[in-house]
């Protein structure tokens, strides 16, 4: 296998020497975040990158590769039918959909839908705490 900036693997990921809590932590933590301005805007990978790299100290190329890393891992792992669980974050699973008769809603023309398989992600109980305390505007570090 070739890598490129975007090949980074999980084991390669610990040689960085990168403390994966530390990264959680900065990218989860919701004390500065603008909620008003969040509700308007879409946070992009690029976004992402950059507040990841503003928290953990790595440059924004470094911070990119991890974070393609990751999904490219997160994809193959689903493709070759394997589930993924982040404690405290959530789980990766693919979900079977049977076949089935549907209606396409502009004609009303009646067609079958095959089989297929869809990726379904299923957050963790913690952070749906996380999330739903911070809309209310608590600050969690300081357990208000």
């Amino acid at each position: 296998m070739r890598f490129n900036k975007y090949s980074i693997t999980t084991p390669h990921l610990f040689t960085l020497g990168l403390d994966f809590t530390k990264i959680f932590n900065n990218f989860i933590c919701l004390k500065n975040i603008d909620l008003i301005h969040m509700k308007m805007k879409n946070m992009t990978k690029a976004d992402i990158v950059d507040r990841v790299a503003a928290g953990t100290g790595l440059t924004k190329l470094e911070t990119e590769a991890i974070i393609e890393g990751f999904f490219k891992t997160v994809i193959e792992a689903l493709k070759e039918g394997r589930n993924i669980e982040i404690r405290g974050f959530g789980s990766y699973k693919v979900r079977k959909k049977n076949p089935r008769q549907a209606r396409n809603p502009k004609t009303g023309e009646q067609v079958y839908v095959e089989e297929h398989f869809v990726p379904a992600f299923k957050f963790s109980r913690d952070f749906k705490e996380l999330v739903n305390l911070g809309m209310k505007g608590k600050d969690i570090l300081d357990g208000e």
